[in-house]
């Protein structure tokens, strides 16, 4: 494992950060790294979808296009 750190960080936002963390029950390293993991795993989701975004192969569905649809072949 590597270490990271983050220099000159405002008092206010580590203190909001350590009262989000203590909400939590967790320490404010167990918080951090649970937010820079998050988002290194939606950075793997983006890159994923960006892959997807240039197939040609006829299926592209809207937001909420799929739901309508079953809906209306449920008779909904």
């Amino acid at each position: 494992m590597v270490a990271i750190q983050i220099r000159d960080v405002p008092d206010d936002v580590r203190d909001a950060l350590v009262a989000q963390a203590e909400a939590r029950g967790q320490s404010l390293q167990r918080y951090l790294l649970g937010i820079v993991s998050a988002q290194a795993r939606r950075s793997r989701n983006t890159e994923l979808l960006a892959r997807f975004a240039t197939r040609a192969d006829g299926v592209r569905s809207g937001p909420g296009e799929t739901a309508a649809e079953l809906a209306a072949e449920r008779g909904e």
